[in-house]
């Protein structure tokens, strides 16, 4: 039987919002094939706002190893150019004079490792993060029994609830990190 109760629902929001933050830094983490999203935090000086990428052009994958980067303002063409050489990506951009050409170096074996490492780095954060979220709530909880807000049997039901919820949220980024592994090692 499961209490509603607000330090749960707190805790559970902040959880999701830990997974959905590792799912973004996995997105920037590049496996092996092409994905403009990896373009998403590269900030162009346009016009003295930094501004997206995929808010000044479309961004595309016509292939496995190739993102195509079709600019609606030709003028800004070497500003985009500078900012991917600046960004950690890595890439060298090529352009025709209208398209800018990202082509994607195939991963070798030891950095397919390097970044297995990064992703099992970014899970056990994310599982720190997770733990620690149980940990306030846990406290939160343990001050209401002190203060007779709530009963000793609801305390002790509602830590079981704030376990469940930590187990779950646990398994949901090993999920994650043994699918964005299993990205990685593909060949």
């Amino acid at each position: 039987m499961r209490i509603e109760h607000e330090a749960l629902l707190e805790a559970e929001e902040k959880m999701e919002k830990t997974v959905s933050v590792l799912r973004e830094d996995y997105i920037n983490i590049r496996a092996g094939r092409a994905n403009p999203q990896i373009l998403n935090k590269v900030m162009v000086d346009y016009y003295g706002v930094m501004t997206p990428i995929t808010q000044m052009a479309n961004v595309a994958a016509p292939e496995a190893r190739l993102i195509t980067i079709t600019l609606w303002d030709a003028s800004t063409l070497k500003a985009v150019e500078k900012a991917i050489l600046a960004s950690d990506l890595g890439l060298n951009p090529s352009n025709d004079g209208k398209v800018i050409r990202l082509v994607l170096p195939t991963l070798t074996a030891e950095r397919r490792k390097e970044l297995v490492k990064q992703v099992k780095k970014k899970a056990e954060d994310s599982k720190v993060a997770i733990r620690s979220i149980r940990r306030d709530a846990v406290e939160t909880l343990r001050k209401e029994k002190k203060n007779s807000e709530i009963t000793e049997d609801d305390l002790t039901i509602l830590e079981e609830d704030v376990q469940k919820i930590h187990d779950d949220f646990i398994k949901k980024i090993d999920k994650v990190c043994a699918e964005k592994e299993a990205e990685i090692l593909e060949i």
